[in-house]
């Protein structure tokens, strides 16, 4: 006859008492389906960080195989939305009764999406990097989400610099007291000494975080890269032909931003969504191409007790 294996995590007592805020695993790998809204239900590849808390000063350790198997029934027979993420934390609570009372999940994923070209309407996969916490910490409920979409900017200073040494250049070029033709004047634009500088640009990074409540069940990832892309103007591109590289430089030039600039733009239009988000936290990164370090605005919808800064 085979004897019962030992299990130390639960007939065993801690060689030193004390609770631990948050006991668990990171870095799991899974498949996942995720709802969204207004997309399909979507496999993605995920790492998965789970957590609970030990209350009990005396207990070894926690049922780290019970996260696990939680995680992998979510995995393999449910999707990925606000409830269900819900209903996963309680059984992370339940699950250890005795131990635990506070649970944390974490979800981390590429979202692709297809996105149109400016004028040529070509598609192309874009890939969103995602983030989606839950929390249950004393009772309070958190569901927050991240995301980062990527986008252009171009300095208005460097700008402004740029077209002084374009003025400067057809001072040179055409004497005040000649009589200029129009022909003249726009064979040298076209030319590398007609537009003898350019301002610097430099691909961006807009973070958003978000929280969500239990009004919003599937998450509204295409309505925050929507919003966002759409306020700021410039994002990166996919498929591309000439007529929309030749636009993206026009938006480029008529979008003129400094990292200020960009947070005020997202700011505003998340103050005027009609989604109904709790909270959220912005960060802007421009990845400088003049100096080698980066510029970063920070920003919050403002709500007591809420984001900080």
């Amino acid at each position: 006859m085979s004897s019962s294996m030992p299990d130390i995590a639960n007939h065993t007592t801690a060689q030193t008492e004390g609770t631990l805020d948050w006991v668990g695993m990171s870095n799991i790998e899974m498949p996942l389906m995720v709802a969204t809204q207004g997309e399909v239900e979507r496999m993605v590849s995920a790492h998965i960080d789970a957590f609970v808390n030990l209350k009990d000063p005396q207990a070894k350790g926690i049922h780290m195989s019970r996260l696990y198997l939680l995680i992998d029934e979510l995995s393999s027979n449910s999707v990925l939305n606000y409830d269900n993420l819900v209903v996963l934390l309680d059984s992370f609570i339940s699950s250890h009764h005795d131990l635990s009372d506070n649970a944390k999940v974490q979800f981390k994923f590429d979202y692709h999406l297809r996105r149109k070209s400016l004028i040529t309407g070509k598609l192309g996969w874009k890939a969103y990097p995602i983030k989606i916490v839950g929390r249950v910490n004393k009772g309070e409920l958190e569901v927050e989400l991240n995301l980062d979409v990527t986008y252009s900017s171009t300095c208005p200073c460097s700008a402004a610099l740029a077209r002084q040494l374009v003025q400067k250049a057809f001072n040179e070029t055409f004497n005040a007291n000649d009589t200029l033709d129009h022909q003249s004047i726009h064979d040298w634009l076209g030319t590398t000494e007609g537009i003898v500088a350019t301002p610097h640009s430099q691909r961006s990074i807009a973070e958003i975080k978000v929280k969500l409540n239990k009004s919003i069940n599937n998450f509204p990832i295409t309505h925050l890269v929507d919003l966002i892309e759409g306020a700021l103007k410039t994002p990166v591109q996919a498929a591309v032909k000439r007529a929309d590289e030749q636009e993206f430089a026009r938006l480029n030039g008529q979008n003129l931003m400094f990292c200020e600039d960009a947070a005020r733009r997202l700011q505003h239009a998340m103050n005027t969504t009609n989604e109904q988000y709790d909270d959220f936290w912005l960060k802007i990164n421009h990845l400088e191409s003049l100096h080698a370090h980066d510029a970063v605005s920070i920003t919050t919808k403002g709500v007591l007790g809420g984001y900080q800064p």
